[in-house]
């Protein structure tokens, strides 16, 4: 079991991976906010980002992502853990990746959140993230690093 850098050899197990996370806690794919799912590599990485897998047994049970906004702010995103896999410390330690690669290449972070996802939310506000808004069941967070 380790956290990896997305290569492109996982380019496609990454996108079924993530849509199928979504679509079993009850979200639709969504053109507009998914489609960077289908060129990761030059959504994430080759723009200053960083995409991280969790692998356990040559399958992924979790992902995250950072997503370069400019002006030195980034957003912490896609963090997924397979259902049955989830309370093993997949999750936390797929966030930690974001964070450390956050604070070594950013001086700002924002993530967002819906607000049913109480583990994730408890992990970003133990981690020093504070709700700076609200809007529609959404939960907007950030962080000066």
């Amino acid at each position: 079991m380790s956290v990896v850098l997305f290569t492109s050899e996982y380019s496609s197990g990454t996108r079924d991976f993530v849509l199928g996370v979504l679509s079993g806690e009850g979200f639709d794919y969504d053109p507009l906010k998914d489609s960077d799912l289908d060129d990761i590599e030059g959504n994430y990485l080759r723009a200053g980002g960083a995409f991280f897998i969790y692998l356990y047994k040559d399958g992924i049970v979790g992902t995250s992502a950072v997503k370069d906004l400019g002006s030195d702010q980034c957003e912490i995103k896609r963090l997924y853990v397979k259902k049955e896999c989830r309370g093993r410390g997949i999750g936390l330690a797929l966030f930690l990746a974001a964070l450390d690669f956050s604070k070594n290449n950013y001086s700002f972070a924002k993530l967002k959140t819906d607000e049913s996802l109480q583990k994730a939310i408890s992990i970003y506000l133990s981690n020093g993230f504070e709700l700076v808004k609200e809007e529609a069941g959404t939960l907007y967070f950030e962080k000066p690093l």
